[in-house]
């Protein structure tokens, strides 16, 4: 890299943000990114990995934040490239994960003039983010990134936009700039801890997300918790990671239909949460409340998003001398499914039975992910990462930031076919980089999901309704579309073949696509 006196600002800021750990890249630049690009290139240390589209970046920065547990940052192009970005932004939003967007602008002297790309940055960052900054001079803008970053590592994990005028980055930086201690957790509220304490026991339910799924020891002492007192575990419908498989706790997730939530959470009198909210129904319906706990439920935050879950679960175990059950489960023995055609049980068995130990699996499977999710409950380890905030499009960025994140680790992707039309260009990305990504489209030619939603509002649909969540005029064909952006696949109807394929595809390297015709 340039001399520390020749610098110039783009280089000062990539310099400073690769001594401070950061390793990784995710970018979509244009014309006032250009100086970035340059810095990127004389820094080895930082991997800049490319995406055909703003929201395969942003949703890839996501992926490697939940697997690696530290930021990456991402490259992008002027308002209108961050608001491409914002749909996966938005879920990274809720998975807390720890981001920094870098987003480049017009040079100060231009933006008088209200060129086409001119738009206002700050308020399109200000949606997506918890911290905004605009640099102001090239000598101070590498420390603005620092900070940027600081708070990006922040306790659980937050959003942080720099905007960069072009100038700024091309004009004369500054030396290196040391890193930041990011904002620990809050510390817990002792009373309320008491009151948890006090609140266990037949009738409770403790309701956690966010650091305590990620960890098998707390989702171990939970389990102990649970099977002294006999308080209900259970999981928010959407989560940014969890740990599960053989050897380690299951944690029901709440349905995300609303009626199935209200039916399982009605016996509750009291609600201990734990980095998550009260469950909220996604939207409101006729004659449904959006709040799902009953309304005589005693609601305690024993700890809110900002505060260190991890350490919440650990004083409830202390004060009961509760510990993780003892013996590991093993792990069940393989059955192989038998010849025949996909049904949503042997589609499940079948990646039950293929998924090796350590795999990561992308949950954008959406109505039958959640029957794959039952079936792989005792299986291997493996990480589970779902969609945080709903706007779909998630499943193929998100893998790829997880696969550069744990390279030695297969990642699976469960993807529905309609969300997956969102954001398919990130195949490409993974044909690039050589991810080791198995991508597994199920194919029901329709909005499923819609369907559902469709009979929750009451209506009496016709077949115009129904024609406008239907994609088989004309069909989609996700081998043909995966083998144009250098990616191999196959399409299959048979539950032994899909099992078959998954088998190998998983255990090489590089990534594949399975078409499962359901």
């Amino acid at each position: 890299m340039t001399e520390p006196s020749c610098r110039n600002g783009a280089e000062s800021l990539v310099g400073s943000l690769s001594a401070a750990g950061v390793e990784v890249c995710f970018a979509n630049p244009g014309t006032s990114e250009m100086q970035f690009i340059d810095a990127l290139a004389r820094t080895p240390a930082m991997r800049c990995v490319l995406g055909l589209f703003e929201g395969v970046v942003s949703g890839a920065a996501d992926g490697y934040a939940r697997m690696a547990g530290k930021p990456a940052i991402t490259l992008l192009h002027l308002a209108p490239g961050l608001a491409n970005a914002g749909a996966n932004l938005h879920n990274a939003k809720k998975a807390r994960a720890p981001i920094l967007n870098i987003v480049g602008n017009h040079a100060l002297r231009h933006l008088r003039y209200d060129a086409p790309l001119t738009a206002d940055v700050a308020a399109t960052a200000s949606v997506f983010s918890d911290w905004v900054r605009t640099a102001q001079n090239s000598q101070t803008m590498a420390r603005d990134a620092i900070e940027g970053l600081a708070v990006a590592r922040g306790h659980p994990g937050r959003i942080a936009t720099l905007i960069v005028p072009a100038d700024i980055g091309w004009e004369k930086g500054s030396g290196g700039v040391a890193p930041l201690s990011p904002q620990e957790a809050r510390p817990l509220d002792e009373m309320t801890v008491r009151r948890a304490v006090a609140a266990l026991g037949p009738g409770a339910v403790i309701i956690c997300s966010g650091t305590v799924l990620e960890d098998p020891h707390s989702t171990g002492l939970l389990a102990g918790i649970a099977e002294k007192t006999g308080a209900v575990l259970l999981a928010p419908p959407s989560n940014r990671r969890i740990e599960r498989g053989a050897g380690r706790a299951s944690i029901p997730r709440i349905p995300f239909g609303v009626d199935e939530a209200i039916e399982l959470l009605s016996p509750f009198r009291r609600a201990i949460l734990i980095e998550t909210q009260p469950p909220v129904s996604f939207f409101a319906y006729r004659n449904r409340p959006s709040l799902l706990l009953p309304e005589n439920c005693e609601v305690i935050q024993l700890a809110e998003f900002d505060q260190d879950g991890r350490l919440a679960v650990h004083e409830l175990a202390d004060a009961i001398s509760a510990e993780a059950p003892r013996g590991k489960t093993k792990h069940p023995p393989i059955t192989t499914p038998t010849a025949g055609p996909l049904t949503d049980d042997n589609l499940s068995a079948a990646i039950a039975a293929a998924l090796p130990e350590g795999a990561i699996i992308i949950d954008e499977g959406m109505t039958r992910a959640r029957l794959v999710e039952a079936y792989t409950v005792n299986g291997p380890p493996h990480s589970w990462l779902s969609i945080t905030g709903g706007s779909i499009g998630i499943g193929p960025p998100l893998a790829a930031g997880a696969a550069i994140a744990c390279p030695d680790r297969p990642t699976v992707v469960l993807q529905a076919d309609g969300s997956a039309m969102y954001t398919f260009q990130a195949l490409w990305t993974h044909a690039r980089e050589q991810l080791n990504i198995t991508t597994i489209v199920f194919a029901n030619r329709g909005y499923e999901m819609l369907r559902q939603e469709l009979a929750n509002v009451g209506t009496n649909p016709g077949p115009a309704a129904f024609g406008l969540m239907d994609l088989t005029s004309p069909e989609l064909d996700f081998v043909a579309l995966a083998k144009g952006m250098g990616v191999p696949a196959v399409r299959t109807e048979c539950a032994l073949d899909l099992f078959r394929i998954l088998s190998a595809a998983v255990r090489e390297p590089g990534p594949f696509l399975i078409e499962a015709m359901l």
